[in-house]
Order: C-alpha cells, then sequence, then structure tokens
C-alpha cells in the first residue's frame, strides 16, 4: 500500500510549502487532466458509432488518443513535467495507460453498435508508449543510473 501512495503522490516542489492543501493543489493539477481525458475516452467509447476524422484510421485514432493519455500519465506519475522521470516511472505510464485501454475494450462490449478488438488494445498500448517516448524527447526521462525511484 506504501508503494501506491509513493507512485501517486505528486513530488513537491523545492518552492512549496508542504501543507496539505499545498499537496492536494498539486495532486489536481496533476492527475486532474489524466482523469478529465479518461472521462473523454469513456464517453466516445460509449457512443455506438464514432466518426473518425479524415486521413486517420481506426487504429490510428486509438494511438493518437492513447498517446496524449501517456503523455498526461506519465507527466503525473513524475510531479509534472519540469522533473526527471526514471525509465520505471514512464513504463508504469504505459501499463496503466494500456490497463486504461483494456478497460476500455471490455466497456465497448457493452456497447450497442460496438465491439472489443485485441489490436485496438494494441493501438492503445502502441500510444501509450509514444507518449512515454515523448515524455523522453521533452529530456524529462533520465538515462543515469543507478536510476532513484
Amino acid at each position: 500500500v506504501s508503494a501506491v501512495k509513493k507512485i501517486f503522490r505528486p513530488k513537491p516542489e523545492a518552492t512549496q510549502v508542504s501543507s496539505a492543501s499545498a499537496f492536494e493543489r498539486n495532486a489536481w493539477l496533476l492527475w486532474g487532466p489524466v482523469v478529465l481525458y479518461m472521462s473523454v475516452i469513456f464517453f466516445v467509447s460509449h457512443q455506438p458509432e464514432v466518426t473518425i476524422p479524415p486521413g486517420l484510421t481506426d487504429k490510428g485514432s486509438h494511438s493518437l488518443a492513447y498517446t496524449l493519455l501517456g503523455l498526461l500519465m506519465v507527466r503525473a506519475l513524475a510531479g509534472g513535467l519540469g522533473a526527471r522521470v526514471a525509465p520505471r516511472t514512464a513504463f508504469l505510464g504505459i501499463l496503466f495507460t494500456t490497463l486504461y485501454g483494456a478497460s476500455d475494450e471490455f466497456h465497448q462490449m457493452f456497447v450497442a453498435g460496438r465491439s472489443a478488438e485485441l489490436y485496438d488494445l494494441y493501438a492503445d498500448a502502441t500510444g501509450g508508449a509514444i507518449g512515454a517516448f515523448v515524455c523522453w524527447l521533452w529530456g524529462i526521462i533520465s538515462p543515469s543510473w543507478p536510476l532513484k525511484t
């Protein structure tokens, strides 16, 4: 349980006073966008028919949507974009994004006109990995060894 608390607890800023209200404010800023975006994905997935934007395939739209979720997830797990992130944190972001994708595919089994597809889950996982890679490109994934987690 303490390991889970450590994962989801935002890292305090150097200039931030450690108080419950500052922690809550930081948690909302980090995890609010993740929850909001997951809600958008859930809403779209609950529609019987979804129009895919021109130029995108079904799998491409899955990858694109989950790229943003992967980026938001790694950002939240890292405590913000200004923090350096260990590859373990990036892996957890990909894992949680993929698990959400699996739950989304399961959810679609119960929506009229929708179905669960394993290739959609692959596209979701690929998008989560791309999101983590974008964070690395942003310069926040630390290549140093040994890693501080």
